[in-house]
Order: structure tokens, then C-alpha cells, then sequence
């Protein structure tokens, strides 16, 4: 397999977690956002992913991209550890949170969109975070143990550690959210969320790497 990631980018980083996770190695291309205008936009790169964006994953004889729909992939092709849970309804769940942080909270404060708020973008990015956490807290509150859902760790855990470091990065303040913090804590203690962090990326800058 082959990982077209930025070290920075959080729907990279969901994607590297469940490859860690699933104990899938792949070849890593890095693919810089900033530098030369954006390496996304380059005719080589829109012809493997012509919504120009990352994560791209070369798979099986195949390219896939979207955050959610490789981790799908992965979790169908290779089930363990599971990253779904069998209960019908606990699994709705997961996808639920999901969705909730892939949907409703990143894209609104992705590098695309913050371009072109000007020098409103750090104020946007802290009012489409606290407005999603706010509502992610809660659900929280009712399906959290140990995790986002319950116990075990799940595509919704893979999607709130990068969301929180992003929440992190606008000096979001933490302190309304207590469930969320927890899990992430517990999250940021495991292996895999550890090796696919940003700050431990093959592309990461020096000054920001651990």
C-alpha cells in the first residue's frame, strides 16, 4: 500500500491510525499543502485524487480516497482488530460521532476554507469547533466508557484525537469539554496513535517534530 499523507493533515492522520491499528505497513508519499502553492493541486496528483486533497490511499489494485471510506475499506478487508462494533446499535453510534466530527466540525475549518476567511480564519476555525464540540460533548456523555463508544477503540476514536489536536492548534479552551479531554488522554496513551502522530511523520518539519 501506498499512503499519499500530510504530516499536518487530520483526515491523513485518522487513515494512519487504523493502518497502525490493523498492523497494515505501507510506503509513505508525503504530499505538502503549503509548499509550491499547494503539491495537491499538481496535474500528477489530481489525476490520482481529482478532489485534491488528502489522504489518497493505493490499495489492492485500487485508489482510494476519503478519510471514512478507506477506513471502511480496511476495516472490511482486514476485521482485526475491529474497529466497528458487532451491536447494531453501538455501531450506529460510532458512525454517528463519525460523521458528526468528519462532516459537521473538519471540513468547515479545513486549510481550503480558512484561505479564504483572511484574518478571520483563526476566529471561524474556534466558532465551527466550539459549536461541534459543544454538541459532541454531550452525545459523549451517553455513549463514552473508556472511548468514544464504550470500551473498545473505534473509527469515531480515529476521527476525535486529530479533531482535538486541530481544536488544540486554534487555542480552542478545552475546559467546557471534560468527556472529550479524558478520551483523548486515554487515546494519546496507545501505540498506534502514537507512531501515526503528526510531530512523528516522515514530512514533519523539524522544529515540530517530538
Amino acid at each position: 500500500p501506498i499512503l499519499y499523507s500530510y504530516f499536518r493533515s487530520s483526515c491523513s492522520w485518522r487513515v494512519r491510525i487504523a493502518l497502525a491499528l490493523k498492523g497494515i505497513s505501507y510506503d509513505l508519499v508525503p504530499v505538502n499543502l503549503i509548499k509550491d502553492g499547494g503539491q495537491q493541486f499538481s496535474a500528477e496528483f489530481k489525476a490520482l485524487n481529482p478532489m485534491q486533497q488528502v489522504p489518497a490511499l493505493k490499495i489492492d489494485g485500487i485508489t482510494l480516497s476519503q478519510s471514512l471510506a478507506i477506513i471502511n475499506y480496511l476495516e472490511e478487508t482486514h476485521p482485526n482488530p475491529r474497529l466497528l462494533p458487532q451491536d447494531p446499535k453501538k455501531r450506529a453510534q460510532v458512525r454517528m460521532i463519525a460523521d458528526h466530527i468528519a462532516s459537521g466540525i473538519q471540513p468547515l475549518q479545513n486549510l481550503s476554507v480558512l484561505k479564504q476567511m483572511g484574518e478571520k480564519k483563526m476566529e471561524w476555525a474556534q466558532n465551527c469547533i466550539t459549536s461541534g464540540f459543544q454538541a459532541l460533548e454531550q452525545i459523549l456523555q451517553h455513549t463514552a466508557g473508556r472511548y468514544c463508544v464504550g470500551d473498545e477503540v473505534s473509527m469515531a476514536d480515529l476521527c476525535l484525537v486529530p479533531q482535538v489536536a486541530n481544536a488544540e492548534r486554534f487555542k480552542v479552551d478545552m475546559g467546557p469539554y471534560p468527556t472529550i479531554t479524558r478520551i483523548n488522554k486515554a487515546l494519546l496513551e496507545l501505540e498506534a496513535f502514537k507512531i501515526s502522530h503528526p510531530s512523528r511523520q516522515p514530512d514533519t518539519p523539524a522544529e515540530l517534530r517530538a
